[in-house]
């Protein structure tokens, strides 16, 4: 009897520690998610969507995009406008010419700072209120000063008569510089269409990935 008991409760240990074992190994193996076939069944759905949703928000931006392309091109292609731009070019050029002519302002700057310094040296060869050796220093530099005024009155008058010729040989080109204005006008019109056009193609593209969606999975 005192082995069968025996038998027994080492066949009980025995079982519980099997028990022990196995509970062990059920914790230690990762627990596997059931397959949900209906998730899988609704990604296409959620992708063509997500695409969907992705056009919505950028449409805006391409229509703006494709708004302000177009004013670009009516304002480079505005005949007015670029009239406009020629007409301030005249204005600018008469304006300079007024100031550089020999009657203008510039022209009579130089002749009148050189009176200036002439008057004062003049003055003071007769000023008695200085000792003779004080006044012959300030009429020495007066004297000095007359020189240096006359060379760059001089150098003045030569950059002024340069400068309105060529002002005046710009005023005979106007049609020819409107010309080349409008082109640059153009050529810049240009530019915009081709930008345009690479976003329209690019918008195309998506638009036919999301054109292309719209059918059953598997169709």
């Amino acid at each position: 009897m005192g082995a069968s008991v025996f038998g027994n409760g080492f066949a009980r240990v025995a079982a519980l520690a099997l028990i022990a074992a196995t509970a062990i190994v059920l914790r230690a193996v990762p627990v596997q998610a059931e397959p949900n076939p209906g998730a899988d069944a609704f990604a296409p759905v959620e992708e063509y969507a997500r695409k969907v949703e992705e056009f919505t928000k950028n449409a805006p931006a391409l229509n703006k995009k494709l708004e302000d392309g177009s004013k670009t091109i009516d304002d480079l292609t505005d005949v007015s406008k670029a009239r406009s731009e020629i007409e301030q070019l005249r204005g600018v050029v008469a304006e300079l010419l007024g100031r550089v002519s020999d009657n203008g302002e510039l022209g009579r700057l130089g002749a009148k700072a050189l009176e200036h310094a002439r008057t004062k040296l003049k003055s003071l060869e007769h000023d008695t209120r200085f000792k003779p050796e004080e006044r012959q220093f300030l009429a020495q530099s007066w004297r000095e000063l007359v020189g240096q005024t006359e060379r760059a009155a001089d150098d003045l008058d030569k950059a002024r008569q340069e400068f309105s010729e060529l002002l005046k040989v710009l005023q005979t080109r106007e049609d020819f510089i409107d010309e080349l204005m409008q082109i640059k006008r153009a050529a810049e019109a240009t530019k915009v269409i081709r930008q345009l056009t690479g976003e329209l193609r690019d918008a195309s593209a998506k638009l036919k990935t999301l054109i292309g969606g719209i059918k059953p999975p598997g169709v």
